[in-house]
């Protein structure tokens, strides 16, 4: 769906790039997530990809066709949520949609079933001044699914949003995926990206470090060992026994006799350890 090779981007007046030498492809029909902490290059990648900054060097083509030389219909097709929600203050929600579907020339979703999936129905008609940051992330998101598209670009989608609206959106995000739609997702929400995308790439400081999948990442960067903690005679204790071997290690087999078991787990590393470790620098 989107071929990126040896991207380069420089801001007027600034003497070292913001990016580069970007390479990498998104697949039709994935989640691809775009990580790093604030500054590190995400949301500069994806204005290049939409065509609103121009003068990068390098070669992007969607489907094959240079972005530079995609015709205005290309923006029918993508649906676009950026990290910083901008509406008309004075227009409810519901005038703010009937505004932006009046853009497209296709058809378009209905904004009560849009309002409903993200649990706003109820401010549908109530100013967008009101609107609290997670409401105006949530009438965000329901802009970028107006006009059905085949691509959706996501910039922090579940920003501001409380533990039970963010896994809606979530949730959501995997069923447009469902729907055979491609998705661009950028954010420092390592939680956030382990559990929606398919593949996720980092970038630091305008360069990428590592491209795989999340699942694949954390076991190769976790330990070989399991965690058991149970209970004895001192209160809960664990102990840790390598992988290797286990269904014949004695003492593993001897400890699930004698002992209460509270959890086992294995040792594997979290998206964000595997980023610091890559990358050697934190989230924030």
């Amino acid at each position: 769906m989107i071929t990126v090779e040896n991207l380069y981007f420089t801001y007027p007046g600034d003497k070292i790039p913001t990016l580069k030498n970007l390479n990498f492809t998104v697949k039709t029909g994935e989640i691809f997530g775009f990580l790093g902490p604030s500054g590190a290059g995400k949301t500069t990648t994806q204005k290049i990809l939409l065509g609103i900054l121009k003068n990068y060097q390098g070669k992007i083509k969607f489907n094959g066709e240079h972005v530079n030389q995609i015709k205005s219909s290309f923006y029918e097709n993508i649906g676009v949520a950026f990290e910083f929600p901008n509406f008309f203050s004075k227009l409810t929600g519901r005038e703010n949609l009937d505004f932006f579907r009046s853009l497209y020339s296709g058809e378009t979703a209905d904004p009560e079933e849009l309002f409903e999936m993200v649990g706003l129905q109820d401010a549908i008609d109530v100013r967008v001044e009101n609107y609290s940051k997670g409401m105006q992330t949530r009438i965000n998101f329901c802009r970028s699914l107006l006009n059905e598209p085949d691509i959706l670009f996501l910039d922090e989608p579940t920003s501001g949003l409380d533990p039970a609206n963010q896994k809606n959106i979530k949730n959501i995000i995997l069923q447009q995926k469902e729907k055979g739609r491609t998705i661009f997702l950028t954010t420092h929400n390592m939680t956030v990206a382990d559990q929606v995308c398919d593949r996720v790439a980092f970038i630091t400081d305008g360069e990428l470090n590592l491209i795989d999948s999340p699942k694949k990442l954390k076991i190769e960067n976790g330990e070989k060992v399991v965690k058991v903690e149970y209970e004895n005679k001192s209160g809960l204790s664990e102990r840790l026994f390598k992988m290797a071997g286990l269904g014949n290690n004695s003492e593993f087999i001897e400890l699930l006799k004698a002992h209460t078991i509270e959890t086992i787990h294995s040792q594997e590393a979290t998206l964000e350890d595997v980023f610091i470790k890559k990358t050697g620098k934190e989230l924030r």
